[in-house]
């Protein structure tokens, strides 16, 4: 590691202390890009209530309990990806979790550690896109972590981090499928997958992974600073 970037490493500061950059913190890094990948290959399975196209229909067909509370839940996969991410930046700051951030992507482009696979053809997938947009949605939660918040504003930058993240996703998205000529149905039928019910679990769970990511990082920085 250069002298220059070493020390820039070193500036980062938590209540006004300086952290610098040991093997404990290096560490720390390698362990929260190693939670990331898991996450990504992490699929939790929730049941949520909906209310169907066909509702009233259905129900001037006198179902049953049993088959109205089927008929109006809806079983989801979810993946916590996004909100391991805050998770990170909670725990580690903006300059760490940035760093964690890069380390993930940049083993991605030589390991299948993503969703779809890996490696530099990855940079055309269509939800490449979302990955990339970790980096500012990283910067932007670190800088206002670095200030007192309460519940309403953890909410506030959780919701605004996860559609900054979904919005430059949906972006790429849409670059990737005018270079492939793709259709709008494909087009559509991606974004509904990625970008539908999935920012409202999103976002809960994100506030959740804020809130546990800061209690675990004043454990952490007295014990290792």
């Amino acid at each position: 590691m250069s002298k220059r970037i070493s020390e820039q490493l070193n500036s980062f500061k938590y209540k006004g202390e300086p952290v610098k950059v040991t093997l404990g913190t290096l560490l720390l890094i390698c362990l929260c890009i190693l939670l990331l990948i898991v996450a990504t290959f992490t699929q939790l399975t929730l049941t949520h209530f909906y209310i169907p196209s066909d509702w009233f229909y259905f129900l001037n067909q006198s179902p049953t309990s049993s088959q109205i509370a089927q008929h109006f839940s809806k079983t989801y996969k979810y993946i916590p990806q996004i909100p391991m991410i805050f998770f990170i930046v909670a725990l580690l700051g903006r300059k760490f979790g940035i760093l964690s951030i890069c380390g993930y992507i940049l083993l991605g482009m030589f390991f299948p550690i993503f969703a779809l696979g890996g490696g530099i053809t990855y940079l055309f997938e269509y939800g490449f896109g979302y990955i990339l947009a970790f980096i500012p949605a990283v910067f932007f939660t670190g800088t206002l972590l670095k200030v007192k918040t309460d519940f309403l504003r953890i909410i506030l930058m959780a919701a605004l981090g996860v559609l900054a993240i979904h919005i430059l996703g949906v972006l790429y998205m849409l670059f990737i499928a005018t270079l492939r000529h793709a259709s709008m149905d494909l087009v559509s039928s991606w974004i509904a997958s990625q970008s539908g019910i999935q920012i409202f679990y999103d976002i809960f769970f994100t506030v959740i992974g804020i809130y546990i990511g800061r209690w675990a990082r004043r454990v952490l920085w007295i014990v290792m600073c």
